[in-house]
C-alpha cells in the first residue's frame, strides 16, 4: 500500500513539474512578437524593401495581438470555450490581415503566402495534413 501511494505521488509530482516547465505536449505559447518573427523569417525570400517589411511586420503583430486578446477573452468566460466563436473571430482577424497583405505583396507573393507559408504556420507546423484532420481513426 505504501509503495502504491509513493508511486502515485511520484507520478503527480512529475506531471506537475513537466507542465510547470511548459512541457505538456511540447507546445509553449509564443508572444505575438515571436510569432511575427517566425513569419517574417519564412517571408525572407520575398525580398521586401524596408517599407514593405515594416508594413508586413506591423500587420502580423497586430493580427497576433488581436488573436491573443480574442483567445484570452473567450477563455476568461470560464467553462467550456466556444470553439465556433473562437474560429469565427480568428477568421475575421485573418481576413483583415490578408486584406492588408494584398496591398503589400505582389499577387504571386500573396499566392505563395496563402498556399505555402500560412498553412505551415498553423499549430502542428506541417500544413501537409489532408483535409478533415486526417486522423485516420474512428471514435472508439
Amino acid at each position: 500500500m505504501k509503495k502504491t501511494i509513493f508511486l502515485l505521488l511520484a507520478i503527480v509530482v512529475t506531471v506537475v513539474s513537466v507542465n510547470a516547465q511548459g512541457g505538456g505536449g511540447g507546445f509553449q505559447r509564443r508572444t505575438p512578437e515571436e510569432r511575427t518573427k517566425m513569419v517574417m523569417d519564412k517571408l525572407a525570400d520575398f525580398k521586401l524593401d524596408k517599407d514593405k517589411s515594416d508594413q508586413t511586420d506591423s500587420a502580423f503583430v497586430n493580427f497576433y495581438r488581436a488573436q491573443q486578446k480574442v483567445m484570452q477573452d473567450i477563455m476568461a468566460g470560464g467553462g467550456q470555450p466556444d470553439r465556433e466563436k473562437m474560429m469565427a473571430e480568428t477568421k475575421k482577424l485573418a481576413d483583415e490581415r490578408d486584406t492588408k497583405l494584398k496591398t503589400i505583396f505582389t499577387a504571386d507573393q500573396f499566392k505563395k503566402w496563402k498556399d505555402e507559408i500560412e498553412p505551415s504556420m498553423r499549430r502542428g507546423g506541417g500544413g501537409n495534413r489532408p483535409p478533415g484532420g486526417g486522423g485516420g481513426g474512428g471514435n472508439n
